[in-house]
């Protein structure tokens, strides 16, 4: 095991005379045994960075290191890190055992009876025994998946790479193997950066996550921090379903004032903002409330556009103006399955002083943020 880290690292492709920036100075230092989500839109130079981690893309500029050593110029069999790719890449000549077995086969002079010790060990984890005999198209993708981080914990690596291993699986077998991934790393303690495009493994798996837009890093966190405590309004964006509210305003005499509605702020986050005024509120949906009766500066009269049933919650969407059109203001709110509202009905939303969150408008950077601080102190359990 070993941490890894990445000191400005830099690819560029050439696009006849066009020079294309995929990943722009990116560093980050990754902890023995840790394991970090490395999260973002498609295009955002998330899999590049992975590929130049295992030796696969060529590294234009920056270093980076495994423990003690710069390995920019290893060969990617040379590095110690074993990869888990998207289409599990295994080959369909050879049985779960030659697939398991035959990586150490050809980089190591362990002994078969030792291989074959490791195979079966590392099977018996994974709850595959019963499959070394069957070939890749006998599996389900779900063992094929298991198959494939069998080949690669056989390895026994100084680092584990996963791009997207879980994207060709169903809904609820990606659930399931999102928590058996967790409890297999945690038993291994082995660095790991997972690689993928979907924000719910990146928020329940990770240690901590690196979010990428346009080849740059935005934040590197844990996940409550890039959720409560954004960079930039980007992240603040990315992370959440549905995603937070904003809403461009213009601060004028302590209050932020929008299209359609005005919202006073107290001196905190007057300060926080300082002299900038042309800027975004942001609230994300399960903070907004639906009161019975409006009492506050903070409460707004909104009527009910479209309603979203979840089951355990339901998705309000709100107008600020009964008339208004698709281009206007809209408000999402996220409350209680049993709260009882129809499209057309007029209802009261509240929106919590101590839950917004403030961007400068031009350069979409964090002025100011609900802080975790604020949040319920966790229950302490015997």
């Amino acid at each position: 095991m070993a941490t890894l880290e990445l000191d400005s690292v830099t690819k560029t492709f050439q696009d006849g005379s066009d020079e294309i920036v995929a990943v722009d100075d990116v560093s980050m230092s990754i902890d023995d045994g840790e394991f970090v989500v490395v999260v973002g839109p498609s295009g955002c130079g998330k899999s590049t960075t992975l590929r130049m981690i295992a030796g696969l893309e060529t590294i234009s500029s920056g270093t980076i290191s495994i423990g003690d050593r710069v390995v920019n110029d290893v060969k990617s069999q040379d590095r110690d890190i074993a990869m888990v790719f998207q289409s599990y890449a295994l080959y369909p000549h050879m049985s779960v055992r030659g697939n398991m077995s035959f990586g150490l086969e050809e980089s190591t002079d362990l002994p078969d009876d030792e291989i074959e010790s490791m195979v079966t060990e590392t099977a018996e984890l994974l709850g595959i025994s019963n499959l070394l005999d069957r070939k890749p198209s006998d599996l389900s993708g779900g063992q094929q998946q298991r198959v494939a981080l069998g080949r690669a914990i056989v390895r026994d690596p100084e680092v584990f790479l996963m791009d997207e291993p879980l994207s060709n699986l169903d809904a609820k077998l990606r659930a399931q193997m999102r928590t058996e991934l967790q409890r297999l790393q945690d038993d291994l303690d082995v660095t790991t950066v997972y690689v993928t495009h979907d924000q719910t493994e990146a928020m329940t798996m990770g240690d901590r996550i690196a979010i990428l837009d346009g080849g740059e890093l935005q934040q590197i966190s844990t996940p409550l921090e890039c959720y409560h405590e954004p960079a930039n309004q980007f992240v603040a964006g990315f992370l959440g379903e549905p995603s937070m509210n904003f809403f461009d305003v213009t601060l004028a005499d302590g209050h932020l004032r929008g299209d359609d509605f005005e919202y006073p702020i107290g001196s905190e986050i007057q300060s926080a903002v300082g002299d900038t005024t042309e800027l975004v509120l942001g609230i994300r949906p399960e903070a907004v409330e639906l009161v019975e009766d409006p009492s506050g500066d903070h409460d707004f009269e909104t009527v009910v556009d479209v309603v979203e049933p979840m089951g355990d919650e339901n998705t309000v969407y709100l107008r600020f103006d009964a008339d208004a059109g698709e281009e206007d203001a809209t408000l999402v709110a996220t409350v209680d399955g049993f709260t009882r509202v129809s499209a057309g009905d007029t209802v009261a939303a509240r929106i919590p002083e101590d839950a917004i969150h403030v961007f400068d408008r031009a350069s979409g950077e964090a002025l100011h943020n609900r802080s975790i601080d604020d949040d319920v102190e966790p229950v302490e359990l015997s």
